[in-house]
């Protein structure tokens, strides 16, 4: 990390302020730490899904999505209230270590990742855990300072930024800058100063080939963006469904379609495991005859390995589509920045959006 940098960037950020707006500032932050606070373990444990959208509900995370509540809903459903209520109090309040409880979150839990994760742990505990999302990923490039890979993140590497985090705000204690003294208050100095990401890409964490776990939690990441991305395009989006007698696969995306009737695209998500068993469900699933595609989503290596497999199995080989799961992260991206201009503009209430 280039200090003198940091410290030319805390100095500019606060010229922008006076004392008042610093205060005011600063009070906003604690009533939305408050906010979540107020859910203590047992309040959770106890949660109905109105108390679970109240929660959730105000948190930047999910501020794309038109209809918030709809999402928050469709996330209870897909986990089941008493799973995800268990598992949130787990991860606020659980007696493991943070890394063991991020790591069962993670794996565990669907239709809530990373900036999620870390944005209830932030306000929980200010002072202690980073918020986590692309906006700190680009204020650590920009400090050059050593990014892990955001989408297999365990909870060493959460444990990890965080701590990075701890050191950017005593410095700027210890440098008498004012406006950035927890998690929260360096969040809003991100989004305001450090989004320049240079030319020059920060140095890399040293290459380590990823656990299992990793690329579980990498699968997961993209089998969850694909149904958002399905939800984003008007789709009604599931994860894990059983399309057919024996294929449970990782998203689909439904619709009603004229004379069509029901039309159902299927996603496969590969990162590890066997090509034989992607391509069995792929054949499994496509003898339901709604489903009108079927897409192996998977890297540019294992894209290859796929089309030679299927290339002798004339029920398949001209019916699978393939999509770099790189290109869905991004696709994700641009959807999410572009839905966050447009509800930014408030032209629709939230909640009119079904």
């Amino acid at each position: 990390m280039n200090k003198t940098e940091y410290i030319k960037y805390l100095e500019k950020y606060e010229k922008g302020f006076t004392g008042a707006e610093i205060d005011e500032e600063r009070k906003e932050r604690l009533e939305l730490c408050e906010a979540i606070q107020s859910f203590d373990k047992k309040r959770l444990l106890n949660a109905s899904e109105a108390d679970l959208v109240e929660m959730m509900k105000p948190l930047w995370a999910i501020l794309m999505w038109g209809n918030r509540e709809k999402h928050i809903l469709k996330v209870i459903e897909e986990n089941g209230l008493d799973y995800l209520r268990k598992k949130l109090a787990n991860l606020l309040y659980g007696s493991d270590a943070l890394e063991t409880r991020w790591d069962d979150f993670r794996k565990n839990v669907k239709g809530m990742g990373p900036a999620i994760m870390s944005e209830l742990l932030c306000k929980t505990y200010p002072d202690q855990f980073i918020l986590w999302n692309v906006k700190a990923v680009n204020a650590f490039k920009t400090l050059n300072i050593k990014v892990p890979n955001y989408h297999s993140l365990d909870g060493a590497s959460y444990v990890r930024v965080s701590k990075e985090g701890k050191e950017l705000i005593s410095i700027a204690k210890e440098s008498g800058h004012k406006g950035v003294d927890d998690f929260l208050s360096l969040d809003y100095f991100f989004w305001k100063e450090l989004q320049e990401v240079k030319d020059q890409p920060a140095e890399k964490v040293p290459e380590e080939k990823e656990t299992k776990e990793q690329k579980d939690f990498v699968h997961n990441d993209v089998r969850d963006k694909i149904m958002e991305i399905g939800e984003f395009l008007g789709f009604e989006s599931n994860v894990e469904v059983t399309i057919a007698a024996g294929a449970k696969v990782d998203a689909v995306w439904q619709a009603s379609i004229g004379n069509m009737g029901r039309v159902i695209y299927v996603f496969e998500v590969q990162t590890s495991g066997s090509i034989d068993s992607l391509v069995l469900n792929l054949m499994k699933a496509k003898t339901n005859k709604a489903v009108q595609g079927i897409v192996a989503v998977t890297d540019e290596a294992q894209i290859e390995k796929i089309k030679k497999e299927i290339a002798s199995l004339p029920q398949i080989r001209d019916e699978v589509k393939f999509w770099n799961y790189k290109n869905v992260i991004t696709t994700h991206t641009s959807l999410t920045s572009a839905m966050e201009s447009i509800n930014g503009l408030g032209l629709v209430p939230d909640g009119m959006i079904k």
